[in-house]
């Protein structure tokens, strides 16, 4: 029998990722959130993102907000802030998540993180809490950049156009949602490559 191939044109709302389960394992849950750095460097090219979509924007005459829907584990908005830090730019950023494991998670590295010895003035500009775009909508918020980064592809269609309409409702300057781009041959070399350097998390199976 040979190798059968997943049906990749259109997403399965009915079949959720492991990571979202309530019930998931939370030893593997946290070894994801270890993982996502590494993950999201591969893939999602944060890096490119900032210098083409973020950096142009900003100046160094004023701090500028920044909104992160999803953020699970936390590691984008951690490489914003020290991106812009470098830069000379100054970032305050609020990174929400549904989930309330993934802002425990969060919070727990940005303390270990946050050194005193090792504190400047961009590391306290991240807040993590536990909210959907919704809520923030409803209490009149407002950022000059709204970002996501692989959390479309976990959304049911009404959650989707929910969160797009969220994000235009929030954001002053720029959104930006990065996410999967469903392919037989990607999904094929993640699959092999993956599966020997991210074990004991969800990474490969979802």
């Amino acid at each position: 029998m040979g190798i059968v191939w997943p049906d990749l044109t259109h997403r399965d709302p009915h079949w959720p990722e492991h990571m979202d389960n309530p019930k998931c394992d939370l030893s593997r849950l946290h070894r994801t959130y270890d993982q996502f750095g590494a993950v999201n460097t591969l893939v999602s090219s944060w890096r490119v993102v900032y210098l083409r979509e973020l950096r142009p924007l900003l100046s160094k005459s004023r701090t500028f907000t920044l909104l992160d829907i999803g953020c699970g584990g936390g590691d984008v908005p951690f490489k914003l802030l020290r991106w812009a830090a470098r830069d000379g730019f100054e970032l305050d950023i609020t990174a929400i998540d549904a989930d309330s494991r993934a802002i425990d998670y969060a919070r727990s590295s940005s303390r270990s993180s946050n050194q005193p010895s090792s504190r400047t003035s961009s590391q306290i500009r991240l807040h993590f809490r536990q909210a959907l775009s919704s809520d923030l909508v409803l209490e009149g918020e407002r950022f000059d950049f709204v970002i996501s980064n692989h959390l479309l592809h976990h959304l049911r269609t009404p959650e989707l156009f929910g969160v797009l309409r969220d994000s235009e409702a929030l954001c002053r300057i720029k959104a930006v949602h990065s996410d999967l781009e469903r392919a037989g041959l990607a999904y094929a070399a993640f699959k092999l490559l993956a599966t020997p350097f991210f074990r004991n998390s969800f990474i490969v199976e979802d």
